[in-house]
């Protein structure tokens, strides 16, 4: 199957799905058609809720896309890359409309960033997760401000620091990332839509107030982001980064 990024509208709820053959990884273009997919549906009158979801069965996103990673040869180039996953978390954050996020399995470095950046998030018992970064010789800088944000910054600290351990989805459940948890897919995707049309009936005025509340403090993240991006996008030019990416050619 081809990548894709689709909006469809049902009852109301604007589901946004994302995908890539590659374990649903994030290339350039996925994120930016990610990044104006939420703003659209944020903009939809007939969106009232919006849900954020990956296609497949398995991994709901492996992270940045290693072969555009290993191909960047300039910091502006590494800065441009990496600003994509700032620019779909900060749509995310200044999106009018609260986002339920549903992660149907594994999530990986910037595809926890998504599932942080989400409002309110639901998963399966396979949805465990890992801030592989370090090991590689970059950091969670793009997406630490918004998983700090959830579960805090001595959980996001010892995942980054124990950078090749998934924990588990019970470990993100209890720190906050995920409302509940789900034995099947199928179970997920039940309590999603009942979840998502319920909130749809809700007062949208009092929904977009929330949703102001909600991220209060975050401001500055236009900023923010795009400067935790020129560190990426520095790094990744390393040596010792350059030579552990050979691994994933």
């Amino acid at each position: 199957m081809e990548a894709y990024v689709s909006l469809t509208v049902n009852n109301n709820v604007g589901y946004v799905e994302f995908f890539h053959p590659n374990r649903n990884s994030m290339p350039s273009d996925i994120l930016s058609k990610l990044e104006q997919k939420i703003k659209e549906a944020g903009q939809n009158e007939n969106v009232k809720v919006i849900v954020l979801k990956s296609g497949g069965d398995r991994t709901f996103c492996a992270g940045a896309s290693f072969n555009e990673v290993i191909a960047i040869d300039n910091e502006e180039k590494g800065m441009q890359f990496f600003s994509g996953f700032a620019n779909v978390i900060n749509a995310m954050r200044k999106c009018p409309k609260l986002i339920i996020g549903r992660v149907q399995g594994k999530t990986v470095g910037g595809g926890v960033g998504l599932a942080a950046a989400t409002d309110y998030c639901l998963a399966t018992k396979y949805a465990s997760i890992r801030l592989s970064e370090l090991s590689i010789g970059i950091g969670p800088f793009v997406i630490e401000p918004a998983v700090s944000r959830k579960i805090g910054k001595i959980a996001m600290s010892q995942m980054s620091i124990d950078a090749e351990t998934f924990y588990d989805s019970e470990f993100a459940k209890e720190k906050g990332l995920y409302a509940d948890v789900f034995e099947t897919t199928e179970a997920l995707d039940d309590a999603v839509k009942t979840l998502a049309e319920k909130v749809a009936g809700y007062n949208p005025e009092a929904l977009a107030e929330m949703k102001k509340v909600m991220w209060k403090g975050t401001e500055d993240w236009d900023k923010l982001l795009i400067e935790r991006a020129k560190i990426s996008g520095r790094l990744v030019l390393s040596e010792f980064t350059k030579n552990t990416l050979k691994r994933f050619r």
